[in-house]
This record gives structure tokens, C-alpha cells and sequence, in this order.
């Protein structure tokens, strides 16, 4: 489909002000069941950008939030290098996880309401966004989630003092979901999988489970690690569980 993008929403998310958005859905009139995609730590980059405007062609209204409005300027993206991942990591362990859900339940909302939106929604996130995107698939309208290579689930680090619940509270998600893996990832480790999985099977989730012969970061089409195959591969499957679970 032909998309609109660019467009940009602002936020107000309690207690830490405004959260930009960006927008990408179909131009197609219509409304369309809602994906909110959280980025890596880079925020939204040009990769990113390319990622929701994937997602938003095959009939989505896909929003992007910046997941540290409240550290830097609305609009800031950090590079894709050194100073730019030691920027994003300190950020990652600075924000509090009570931050993150409510930036969560904050854009939902907004989703939800906007008026291309039929008011069904998804989550997709890589790296630390697949960690989000499945705790924001713990709020009961969600029906659907997608998590790449999700960064400290298995570990309980993230956020501020690096202690989440997201293991624990598992046993709340509603949500079906899918977790895709690279079994080359050095960020989450065989056994970090298996404690996953198995907490997976211990609450009855239903969920699907993919280990890719990738690296971390194999969606992002900038740099060494990027697998265009298996890119497509995701896609597939991604858009396969959004038919299923959003109808």
C-alpha cells in the first residue's frame, strides 16, 4: 500500500511530558488494526523508519515512540557508533521500568484513539524494543506481539538498578506473541533462552518460538550483521501472526 509518514504525534505520558511519535499507515482510506513498534536504542532511525514503513504497507497503522523523550530533544536520534551506543545503553539503564510502562500505555492509547485505527492492536520491538514490546503486550488490549532478539527478559536488568519483573509477570500476558532469536547473539545466551521458554511453557502462553542462524541486530538493514533472507523470513512470519491474532 501506499503509505502516509512523517506525521508526527506528541504524547503526554504522566509525570515525564511529551513523547514524540512517528506515524506511518496506509493511505488507502479505511482503518486498520494498530502496531506500536519500539526501536533499538538508537531511536528512530532511518532502519527503523524503513522497518514500520514494511509493516504499515501490508495494512497497519504503525507508531514509533522515542523511547528516551524525556533525556534527550524530541527528535533526537543517536548514531549508529560508538558514542551513540554507549549514549543508548546509559539511557537504557537510567529510565525506570514504571517509565517505560506508562510510555507504553501512553502510546496505546493514543493508537487506539487515532482515527485511521480500528482500535485492534499489535507490538513489534528489537533488541531493547522487544523487550518493550512485550511488556507493553502485558496491557489487555493487546492481542498480538512480536519480539526480536529481546535484550534482558532473561537477565531481569533492565531499566533503573537493572531489576524488571518481566519474567514474573508472565503470567499476565493475554497477548498471543512471538519471540525470534539469533543463536549467534552473544546478548542473550542459549540458557537465557531456555529460562524464557520454559517460562513460557510454565504459564501456557501462546506464543511461537524462532532461533535464526543470525547475530543480534540481523533485521537492521545498516551494517555487517544485517541478513536480508532472513529479514524477509521475519516479515512472513510477523505479518502471519499479526492475519492470525488481530482479526
Amino acid at each position: 500500500m501506499i503509505l502516509h509518514r512523517d506525521e508526527l504525534q506528541d504524547v503526554d505520558v504522566a509525570d515525564s511530558g511529551s513523547m514524540r511519535m512517528h506515524l506511518f499507515r496506509p493511505a488507502a482510506p479505511g482503518r486498520f488494526p494498530g502496531v506500536l513498534l519500539f526501536s533499538e536504542i538508537y531511536q528512530v532511525t532511518a532502519p527503523i523508519r524503513r522497518l514500520a514503513a514494511m509493516i504499515a504497507g501490508n495494512g497497519y497503522v504503525v507508531a514509533v515512540p522515542e523511547v528516551y523523550h524525556e533525556y534527550e530533544p524530541l527528535g533526537t536520534v543517536l548514531d549508529y557508533d560508538a558514542a551513540g551506543t554507549e549514549r543508548g545503553n546509559a539511557l537504557k539503564f537510567a529510565k525506570s521500568v514504571a517509565a517505560y510502562d506508562a510510555d507504553a500505555v501512553a502510546g496505546l492509547t493514543a493508537l487506539q484513539e487515532h482515527p485511521a485505527c480500528d482500535g485492534r492492536l499489535g507490538t513489534f520491538g528489537v533488541c531493547l524494543g522487544g523487550h518493550l514490546a512485550y511488556r507493553a503486550a502485558l496491557d489487555p488490549r493487546v492481542s498480538a506481539a512480536a519480539c526480536f532478539y529481546p535484550t534482558d527478559i532473561h537477565s531481569g536488568t533492565l531499566g533503573e538498578g537493572r531489576s524488571d519483573d518481566s519474567l514474573t509477570r508472565m503470567a499476565d500476558l493475554k497477548a498471543e506473541i512471538m519471540f525470534v532469536w539469533g543463536r549467534q547473539d552473544p546478548h542473550v545466551p542459549y540458557a537465557g533462552r531456555e529460562a524464557i521458554r520454559a517460562r513460557l511453557e510454565e504459564v501456557a502462553a501462546r506464543y511461537e518460538w524462532h532461533e535464526m542462524n543470525a547475530q543480534h541486530a540481523f533485521l537492521r538493514d545498516e551494517g555487517p550483521r544485517y541478513d536480508p533472507s532472513l529479514f524477509l523470513q521475519s516479515m512472513a512470519l510477523t505479518l502471519g501472526l499479526y492475519r492470525r491474532a488481530l482479526r
